[in-house]
């Protein structure tokens, strides 16, 4: 027990560190930047990509899409480089978390679909690619994205199992279960055909 108590602490200060990383608004501090106004005021509210881009700002959205995408990869990648894959992967969960539910917003974030994406491509980039294909193929035969996202996350643990990549399976359970709980209302509309597809207000 002895032996474990300094392992189980070095896991808790990186998934701390990832937590601390993946809560890092980057929607918010994005159009502030570029002087679109309080994100929490604009269409839904949310602080992911899909909300920035109701802003009517591209630029704005690519960016939010791709800082939310890199602090879950580099949650992974920093701490793979030194601590090691398991202490990896509790950290890209815990910035996938720390996205979703970040303190400095009481715990009301974004549904974290980059932020998944982005740990994937670091934790088996094979994965995240099959992932993000999985998202793109969705988004053009539905122009729904919430329905992209949960395709994305629902086919990752298959992704997983096919590419030979099964040690971060249970990962993707539950980084799968998480999205869909952030998605349940999406989940509703899709089920009632209200959902608003892409490129409409």
């Amino acid at each position: 027990m002895a032996d474990m108590t300094p392992a189980l602490s070095a896991l808790l200060i990186w998934g701390a560190f990832g937590y601390l990383l993946g809560s890092i608004p980057f929607g918010m501090i994005v159009t502030r930047l570029f002087g679109l106004g309080n994100l929490r005021e604009i269409g839904s509210g949310n602080i992911g990509t899909t909300n920035v881009l109701r802003t009517g700002s591209k630029p704005a959205a690519a960016a939010t899409l791709l800082l939310d995408g890199g602090k879950g990869a580099a949650a992974v990648l920093i701490t793979r480089c030194i601590a090691g894959d398991s202490a990896a992967q509790i950290a890209g969960l815990m910035a996938f978390v720390g996205h979703c539910y970040p303190i400095w917003l009481r715990f009301k974030g974004g549904k974290g679909v980059a932020t998944f994406l982005g740990l994937m491509l670091a934790l088996a980039w094979p994965v995240g690619i099959a992932c993000c294909l999985t998202w793109l193929v969705t988004a053009i035969v539905s122009r729904i994205s919430s329905m992209s996202a949960l395709m994305a996350a629902a086919s990752s643990t298959l992704w997983m199992l096919v590419l030979g990549r099964g040690e971060i399976f249970l990962l993707g359970v539950i980084t799968t279960l998480l999205i869909f709980w952030r998605h349940r209302e999406n989940i509703s509309r899709i089920k009632a055909g209200t959902e608003p597809k892409i490129g409409k207000k």
